[in-house]
């Protein structure tokens, strides 16, 4: 990172500890009796009885923010040297304003990561790949705002949370497996990383999987051992997989994951993190608390049915992922928004706006480094709630664990014991003591109706 950036994340990181003082979280507080109690206190006075967790797709905090005022992006990075892409030399460049559909993908495996990290230089992006070979200047990029008005409204409007760090330097498979287990330790010393291996053109990530089917893994000293992982269902791993369902079945907290129908190898049983839990896989909730398709929310919604804690994946056109045709992932969260917030449900909800992996797209941070090929880079992350700090950018340092981990100090679950122990509550987007922000509906493109009588898409994503 630049000198500036790297100035400016170091009083980030200062703010951040000074504002998680002020609100007792475990970051400051961890393993004290007083954090306990301040926790136990914060969960017994929480206004909040409903969490709605909106996964959006393959994008970096800078693509999306890289000019939101006050925000940590920018418009210029450093290109490393490469002959394949006419740099002579490491040099300055310039990122292009692009629109939000993108016609290709980006190599965002660990393997990519890491060279575009270049050990902590962020100067290697030009030297990912795309189908064509090096991607060269084509990480280098944010999309127009007035592209996505809907994010940077909610942004305006209530919380932005500027440091959230994928889980690792991955792709989506480990990137929805950290949104429900936080953490993919599978094997002593050894977690999952990238995606399962394709079996006949067939590549879905769990316990549906065709036989043959392997995972790739990376240990904690980070070495990559590629497809040498166990099948991608948690009764073949070598340990105990938690996940936060365990937790919420354990105090009757109600959940429901809401995915796409399996079609055409897009989304789906794809994204559907809870595919590779076998007693979900396998048990009464896989009827009950899976919902296809996505769109159900909105009938739970209007109908008082919204369960306590909700996953929402969307289809592949509406889920911001480069390479698909049309992208109304703007549009269809703002939808989910105003559903919400034009509902009863709107005064006990907080809803967790989060993209699941980088996409091969630059961001200009560099990210703290942990076992098990993490953190990975940024990824943009919206707090919407009537307590969420007003206008406010949170400089805290997040993760998908800290999400879960506000799930379970709001509910007093207790701990998954993985990711979620290290994780920063996102609790320092609240402020459970303002008055409610009354709600305003989020101008887009299309409404619910749109989404809810819409086919969905019939071609196959490009890649996950």
């Amino acid at each position: 990172m630049g000198s500036l950036g790297s100035v400016r994340y170091a009083i980030a990181a200062g703010m951040a500890v000074a504002v998680l003082a002020a609100c007792g979280d475990s970051a400051v507080l961890r393993g004290s009796a007083s954090a306990t109690s301040s926790l136990t206190d914060a969960a017994r006075h929480s206004p909040i009885t409903h969490i709605v967790l909106i996964v959006q797709e393959n994008r970096t905090f800078n693509n999306f923010f890289a000019t939101f005022p006050g925000a940590d992006g920018t418009t210029t990075a450093t290109a490393a040297k490469d002959t394949n892409c006419h740099i002579d030399e490491s040099r300055t460049v310039r990122l292009r304003k692009r629109g939000l559909v993108e016609p290709t993908t980006l190599n965002h495996l660990y393997q990519a990561y890491r060279t575009a990290r270049d050990g902590g230089k962020m100067d290697g992006f030009d030297e990912i790949t795309d189908k064509g070979g090096n991607a060269c200047m084509y990480p280098y990029q944010y999309v127009d705002p007035s592209q996505i008005r809907p994010y940077w409204d909610l942004a305006k409007q209530y919380t932005l949370a500027e440091h959230m760090f994928s889980a690792q330097g991955s792709g989506g498979f480990t990137g929805h497996q950290d949104l429900i287990a936080a953490g993919t330790v599978v094997a002593p010393a050894e977690a999952m990383v990238n995606f399962p291996t394709c079996t006949g053109g067939a590549c879905h990530w769990g316990c549906d999987a065709p036989t043959g089917t392997h995972t790739s893994l990376i240990g904690k000293d980070d070495v990559l051992r590629l497809g040498k992982g166990p099948f991608p269902c948690t009764n073949d791993f070598a340990m105990k997989y938690p996940t936060i369902r365990d937790l919420l079945d354990a105090k009757s907290v109600s959940w429901k994951y809401y995915v796409p129908p399996s079609c055409c190898n897009t989304n789906g049983r794809l994204f559907n993190a809870f595919d590779a839990v076998y007693p979900v896989r396998y048990g009464p909730e896989w009827k009950t608390n899976i919902s296809s398709p996505e769109t159900n929310i909105f009938t739970d919604i209007s109908s008082g049915a919204l369960p306590a804690v909700s996953w929402l994946v969307p289809n592949t056109e509406n889920s911001d992922h480069p390479g698909s045709k049309v992208d109304n992932g703007p549009s269809w969260v703002a939808s989910v928004v105003n559903a919400i917030g034009e509902s009863s449900y709107w005064d006990s909800t907080a809803i967790v706006v989060v993209w699941d992996d980088w996409g091969g797209m630059y961001d200009n941070i560099d990210p703290p480094q942990h076992a098990y090929g993490g953190f990975g880079f940024r990824v943009p992350a919206l707090i919407v709630s009537p307590y969420a700090k007003a206008g406010y950018i949170s400089p805290t340092e997040y993760e998908f664990g800290s999400i879960l981990k506000y799930i379970e100090q709001n509910w007093n679950l207790g701990y998954l014991g993985t990711d979620d122990r290290r994780a920063n509550n996102i609790i320092d987007c609240f402020d459970y003591s303002q008055p409610p922000i009354t709600f305003s509906p989020i101008p887009s493109d299309h409404d619910k109706s749109y989404f809810m009588h819409r086919k969905p898409l019939d071609y196959p994503m490009e890649d996950d």
